[in-house]
């Protein structure tokens, strides 16, 4: 397994966000996390990334504890991540925005800036590269000059995409990726998701589309309320009972 938690729990005061969860995330799927809204879900995405400790639990990188690591160091390892609120410099263009990704895997330091030296340089082309070739992935090379305040909220979520390829993970946390676009720009995000995939990338993603999340992912989890209340394939989460009564506030067959 790429990802593993255990009996993972985030309090905030007397509230359980999320409440002794086990999950698993199997290198080269993709998989996603469902759930009402308030669900905890992306709490959970918080823990695994280091932006909240957890209260107790662990949390295992290909089997290493990561529990206590900073965001920094997680992101380093290979785990890389967007967020439900896109969060971009809006007066920067596409293409300075993906390049702060790639930073993550550089060394130059302050010296080297004020010295301009020739590993600022090296490093400096190495991260524009890597920047245009993960715009090219995500369909953006031709907007790799435009201010990111000019451009749709659908090419801010790829551009958000970009920058998190940009850093060179082994596995990417999408925070609702479809969220404010339309149905022809979710099904080219559907498409992308894939792709990434396809190329070798883990994919674990949170999502209120249900036809989306439906015919994309391989393995779901249900959170309400902060606990897992169900597991399994697309086909077996369908017909859930305890998750249509999380969804609908009744039964299958009310």
């Amino acid at each position: 397994m790429l990802i593993e938690t255990k009996n993972l729990t985030k309090r905030f005061g007397g509230l359980a966000a999320v409440n002794n969860v086990d999950f698993s995330i199997e290198k080269g799927r993709i998989n996603a996390i469902i759930g009402p809204n308030g669900a905890g879900k992306s709490t959970f995405f918080n823990l695994i990334s280091g932006f909240h400790r957890p209260t107790s639990g662990t949390v295992l990188f290909k089997g290493i504890d990561i529990t206590k690591l900073p965001a920094n160091e997680i992101a380093g390892l290979g785990i890389s991540r967007t967020f439900q609120t896109t969060s971009l410099f809006d007066q920067s263009t596409v293409l300075d925005n993906v390049i702060v990704g790639h930073r993550l895997r550089t060394k130059s330091n302050l010296v080297d800036a004020i010295l301009r030296t020739k590993r600022l340089k090296r490093e400096e082309a190495a991260c524009r590269d890597k920047a245009m070739e993960v715009l090219d992935i995500v369909g953006l090379t031709e907007s790799a000059d435009r201010m990111v305040s000019s451009i749709s909220q659908e090419e801010k979520k790829r551009t958000a995409i970009a920058l998190a390829l940009a850093t060179e993970p082994e596995i990417i946390f999408l925070d609702e990726p479809a969220a404010g676009i339309n149905p022809d720009e979710t099904e080219g995000l559907t498409e992308l998701i894939k792709k990434l995939n396809r190329s070798g990338l883990t994919v674990c993603l949170i999502e209120h589309k249900m036809h989306m999340i439906m015919n994309l992912a391989d393995h779901i989890m249900v959170l309400n309320y902060g606990e897992k209340i169900a597991e399994g394939t697309p086909k077996e989460i369908r017909g859930n009972e305890a998750v249509i009564k999380a969804y609908l506030g009744g039964s299958a067959s009310a």
